[in-house]
């Protein structure tokens, strides 16, 4: 089993020590480094690539915001805010954390947070997993593929494998992505959309919303309203409103397709 490598920063040396002793005792995690500023967090978990934080709110040097701020999206461990503010929880789940405690907690609480965590980073595993067998497959004895041809996804406790073609449009819900095929069949796999939309390619797939992506040969009509917005009908019947601001960058998609 791998590791679940942990992170904790707050700069009360008691709050630290309440943390370590609620965690639970397991060979499956190791404390790889206690922190009292979030730059001292920032450092670390460039150096020592965590796969969860536990971050207090208000630290020197940076506050937990600041630090998951300071982290390109591809050094961010699972977040986990340990504070005793409530009022930053609308912030903390702005960043995508997937926890948020309140002092003093409890080791229910606690282990809560950490199975929300190891469910995120196992997730997050999975989609790693499923990009390189996409590679994998692409370039088994033949020269690199202009664009991927599968997209394989774990959703259910399987690995499923879709060619694109079968792919009609994908919407974020919380934390997972619900992905329509062709047959009608939804899947639920634990992922964001951006890193959905990352493997499915731009050459065929469009965000048209903060929270939808379609493939744009099934796109049927685009009907605009009163107001000046418009919505897609895709072939299948879904109608999905198409963003202002991305409205420009669909309409040359479908122009050059």
């Amino acid at each position: 089993m791998t590791k679940l490598r942990i992170l904790i920063a707050d700069d009360e040396p008691l709050a630290r020590a309440r943390l370590l002793a609620l965690l639970p005792t397991d060979v499956s995690l190791e404390i790889v480094g206690e922190y009292a500023t979030g730059t001292e967090a920032v450092e670390a978990i460039r150096r020592d690539k965590p796969d969860i934080a536990f971050l207090d709110m208000q630290m020197p040097g940076c506050d937990g915001l600041q630090v998951v701020a300071a982290l390109a999206p591809e050094e961010r461990p699972a977040i986990v805010f340990v504070t005793a503010h409530e009022k930053f929880a609308v912030d903390a789940f702005g960043v995508r954390a997937v926890d948020y405690v309140l002092k003093p907690f409890d080791r229910d609480r606690l282990e809560t947070a950490l199975e929300r965590a190891a469910e995120y980073v196992n997730s997050r595993r999975a989609g790693e997993i499923g990009a390189r067998i996409e590679g994998l497959l692409a370039s088994a004895g033949a020269a690199p593929a202009p664009r991927p041809e599968r997209l394989a996804v774990k959703a259910n406790g399987r690995y499923v494998f879709l060619k694109l073609d079968e792919v009609v449009w994908v919407e974020a819900a919380d934390n997972y992505v619900v992905i329509h095929t062709t047959s009608g069949e939804r899947l639920m796999p634990r992922e964001t959309l951006s890193s959905i939309e990352a493997r499915l390619g731009p050459q065929e797939f469009s965000r048209v919303n903060r929270s939808a992506v379609v493939r744009t040969d099934q796109v049927k009509e685009l009907q605009p309203s009163p107001q000046g917005d418009y919505t897609i009908l895709l072939r299948n019947g879904a109608r999905i409103p198409l963003s202002r601001n991305l409205r420009g960058r669909f309409a040359k998609f479908l122009l050059e397709g």
